[in-house]
Order: structure tokens, then sequence, then C-alpha cells
């Protein structure tokens, strides 16, 4: 295996993109995808190609690489659950190519300085092509607004529970962003007096030792809703581009429409990997392991979920990956952490719908890969397509594997998804045309990029 050419052949692989699946052939050279061919010969015809390493793809399918736009790599501060070297490394392995990665990190990026010392640390560390999102609290507007639309993700605002200064609860600071910022508004959604009213009612019921099929009652859907409401409410007022993160009730997928194509909305919103895959029936064989915030709900909840996506009212797929070590997960229902790690498993879980029927293949490249695209306007990725950034992910659909401790990449070294068998199989990543993945295999010499944003500061 030779990771260090920078010139690359994939042969006969079923392209997934844009809409449609055809058999080709990708040539890779110098980082960018430089050809595509719709008539694939025999690999004899292939020896003009010099130089090129042929990768023969027969029978499987090449993917444009995922973009995870929600993520938590715990670094800086918070080392001991993840950081962005190990969790960039379960991503490529999982077909991840790009993430965008949350500020509620210790200290919380609330400031330039802090901003881009996190892009250091990735430039030196990360696997996979990163952004950061610039965190809000109730007393930083200024450095908001000195954000780069062009270089960073988005703005993230947490309008429910949070770690150190992030929560935003007042109305005047909220109104204050959204009528002066012009980057991508990103949010938590949840309402904290809600939570708290239900915490108490629960509490005054079985006291202190709750059972975690609370936890969705508590932090329900009247409190998703009302939070969601809001900031739609505020974003068509101020005429902000807003995006709600985590949707996990059938009432907020009310809140968003399908009349506009992606790149004319000014409004979005994203589900998760947990909210999908799992329901509140799963509390009671994996209890607070899959507990998060927001609370994975009822499974009317998740089928509505993926009625919405499947009718593009919900417009991109992230998996919120948020590690907590297994002793930080097996806490008594108030002290046990919220959040679980997906990274990994995000495009193998969703193939599991496929092949279940519940989704198409060109669906998922769709909503995983160029939807997030569009989303975050990102410069040139993915799609598969000449003069691209050769981000891609090969899948054998039909090579059957077991989750376990041995083959978990998480620095946290736990999966929900722990003893699950999935049905396909990812068999190589490409990041920037570099062969970082094949089997089982890394190639750690290369590191990811920044990630570049087609926007005007004029209009965000």
């Amino acid at each position: 295996m030779n990771f260090m050419s920078k010139k690359y052949l994939i042969i006969n692989p079923l392209i997934v993109n844009q809409g449609k699946i055809y058999k080709g052939d990708v040539l890779i050279e110098n980082n960018v995808i430089t050809k595509i061919t719709c008539k694939p010969k025999n690999i004899s015809a292939y020896s003009k190609e010099k130089n090129a390493v042929i990768i023969n793809a027969q029978g499987k399918y090449l993917f444009p690489g995922i973009i995870d736009a929600h993520v938590h790599f715990r670094e800086p501060g918070l080392t001991h659950k993840a950081d962005i070297y190990t969790e960039s490394k379960a991503a490529v392995a999982g077909g991840i190519t790009s993430y965008m990665e949350m500020p509620n990190t210790v200290p919380a990026v609330l400031t330039q300085e802090l901003l881009e010392k996190k892009y250091k640390i990735a430039s030196e560390k990360s696997l996979a092509n990163y952004s950061f999102f610039f965190g809000a609290s109730n007393d930083n507007i200024n450095e908001i607004l000195k954000t780069n639309p062009q270089n960073v993700c988005g703005v993230k605002i947490f309008m429910g529970s949070s770690t150190g200064n992030m929560l935003v609860d007042n109305k005047k600071n909220l109104e204050n962003i959204f009528s002066r910022s012009k980057l991508l508004i990103a949010i938590h959604c949840e309402d904290e007096k809600i939570i708290e009213k239900n915490t108490a009612h629960f509490k005054d019921i079985y006291g202190e030792n709750l059972p975690v099929s609370c936890y969705p009652l508590i932090r329900n859907d009247k409190a998703c809703y009302n939070s969601s409401h809001l900031a739609v409410t505020l974003a068509k007022k101020y005429n902000t581009r807003l995006h709600i993160l985590h949707l996990t009730t059938a009432l907020e997928t009310t809140l968003f429409d399908n009349s506009l194509p992606l790149n004319q909305k000014k409004i979005t919103t994203e589900v998760c990997i947990p909210h999908l895959l799992f329901n509140a029936q799963d509390y009671k064989t994996l209890g607070t392991l899959i507990k998060c915030k927001p609370a994975i709900k009822t499974s009317k909840d998740q089928k509505t979920l993926l009625d919405a996506l499947l009718d593009d009212k919900i417009d991109i797929i992230t998996t919120d990956h948020a590690p907590h070590t297994i002793q930080e997960k097996q806490k008594d229902f108030f002290e046990a952490a919220s959040g679980c790690p997906s990274i990994q498993h995000s495009l193998v879980a969703m193939l599991e719908l496929y092949h279940k029927g519940k989704i198409s293949l060109e669906k998922i490249a769709e909503k995983m890969c160029h939807a997030p695209a569009i989303c975050y306007k990102i410069k040139k990725r993915g799609l598969i397509k000449k003069g691209y950034w050769a981000d891609l992910t090969i899948v054998d659909l039909n090579n059957p594997w077991q989750v376990n401790k041995s083959n978990i990449l998480y620095k946290c070294g736990w999966s929900p998804f722990q003893g699950n068998t999935f049905i396909s199989k990812i068999t190589h990543t490409f990041v920037n045309g570099n062969l970082i993945y094949e089997n089982g295999t890394f190639n750690e010499s290369q590191k990811g990029k920044r990630i570049l944003f087609d926007r005007y500061t004029s209009s965000g």
C-alpha cells in the first residue's frame, strides 16, 4: 500500500453522487478530483495512467466524504474524554472527512485568540478537515462581530444548559446577537424554566433517585419547541441565518418547511444519529449511556424525524458526537454526563436504515455530504466533482462486522452501538486526495485542512 502517492485511480465503483448511482472511475491528482469517467474500462486499459495507484472498487460504493457539522472533540481542557487526534482518527475510520466542532471546551471559545489556538492544535493533530464554532455568551458580542465568516463555520448559542459561561438566556442579548451577527448562528434550543419545573415535579415523585425513563419527560417536547420557536421568531424578525441544532421532537418539525431549495433557506435544521437510531424504549437496556441533551424521545418522535428528513423539512444529518468516560456515564441519573460518541459509526448506522428500506443511498449522500456543504457554504467539498478536493469514502455494503472494544477508536473506549453487527463497512477514506484510511490501516503523516467557506461578509 502506497499512502504517499499523490495520484490515485479508483476504478469500477458505483458512484453515489447528486441523486444518482452510476458505475465510473475517479482520478485523483495533487489532492483534487481531476477526472470522472462514466464508462469504466477493463483494468488493463489503465496502464497509461503512469504512477497512479489503482484501487479496484468493483462491487463497492463511492460516496463523497461525509461532513459532520456537529461534534465535540473536547480539546482543550477535557482531554481525558477525547481529543482532536483520537476523535478525528475515529472519524476517518467511519468515512468522515470533515467536521465542525463546538466551543464548549475548557476554556470555552469566547475570544478570537482562543479560537485560533484550537485551529493551531487541529493543524498539527487532525486527520480530517476541520472548522470550529465560535462561542456566544451574554457579554461577548464584540468578539462575535470580529469572527470571519469565510474561515469560521458559525457562532454557537446555548439556549439551554451548558458548560461555563455559555448559557445565553437573556432575550435582550439574544436580540443583540441575532440583529448584528453576519455569521450563521447555530443554536441548542431547550427552555431551562420548563426543564427546571419538570425536574422539581419528578423529584417530588421519586426523590433524588429518578429512573432514566423520566429523562425525556423532563427535557420534553414543550421545552424544545418553545425554545426553537423563539429562535425561529427572532431569525425571521432580523433576517438572521439560523441553524437549529439536533431536532428531537415531532412538534419541532412543524417549524420548518421544504418550500425553498436548501441554498435559498435562511432557517435550517439537523437531526443527529442518536435521535434517528434510538428511542425512549432503549433506555431500558442502555440507560444513561444514551442520556443526551436534548433527550432521545419517543418512537413517534423518532419516526417523524426520519419522515421530516426524507421530506427535506430537516436538512442535514450530524452526530453531536459527545464522548465521556464510561465512569462519567454510569453515575446516578442527575450526575451522569450527557452525550455519547457516534462519529465512527454514523455512516454505517445510516446504512442500516438503507438495508431496512427506510432511506436510499442517494438520500444518505445528500444529507451527509451534499447538504452540509450547501448549508454552510463550504468551498469545493461535499460532491464528487472535477476540481473539488478529493474527499472520498469507499463502502462495502455487504461486509458484516460487530462493534466491540477492540475496534472502537474513541478515546473513551465505548459506544452505544457496542455489540451491534453492522452489515456495511468502510474500506477506504481519502482526505484531500490522501489515502488516510485503508482496511484498518492509517496514514497519520498527512493532516486535514482548515475548511473555507464561500460567503460574503456583507450578507453572512
